[in-house]
């Protein structure tokens, strides 16, 4: 069984594995192979670190038999990564750490257009599309914005 907890030093090298295989074994066809194929551990890592120092307080991680196998970054506002491995799709893992990352706050996201699973497990969880549409800069695949309000709040049109 997994435990959630905040990335530590210790588990830098393990999320950058984890970050690397989800979207490999995730975005096979939405991200072009090359891109996919050119990650290297080491850069990952450092960015992780960097992220780490930067933001200690950001990233939730799940950990099982002492390996990261999923991992969420937020803010206050924004849900700026959710991502587990395959093999752990559909156990509840996703749902515990977009609980531990951002509790049931409103904020917003953005995902890949041409993930449709992401997409209803978002919806799940209270966010619908907000109409806005933008390339993701790194691999170039199209992303959307989907945002949670609270019951007071209003779309802005």
């Amino acid at each position: 069984m997994w435990q959630i907890r905040e990335l530590t030093a210790d588990l830098i090298r393990s999320a950058a594995e984890c970050h690397i295989a989800s979207w490999q074994e995730s975005y096979r066809g939405i991200v072009p192979d090359h891109v996919l194929d050119a990650f290297d551990i080491d850069e990952r890592a450092a960015m992780w670190e960097r992220r780490l120092a930067d933001h200690p307080h950001a990233t939730q991680v799940a950990v099982e038999d002492g390996a990261v196998i999923g991992f969420a970054t937020a803010s206050p506002h924004e849900l700026h990564a959710l991502y587990v491995r395959r093999y752990r799709h559909g156990s509840g893992v996703a749902d515990e750490l977009i609980g531990a990352a951002i509790g049931a706050r409103p904020c917003s996201l953005w995902v890949f257009e041409a993930n449709p699973r992401a997409q209803a497990f978002y919806r799940k969880h209270g966010f619908v599309p907000a109409g806005e549409r933008k390339i993701e800069p790194f691999s170039g695949a199209m992303e959307i914005r989907m945002v949670r309000f609270n019951d007071d709040d209003k779309l802005e049109q």
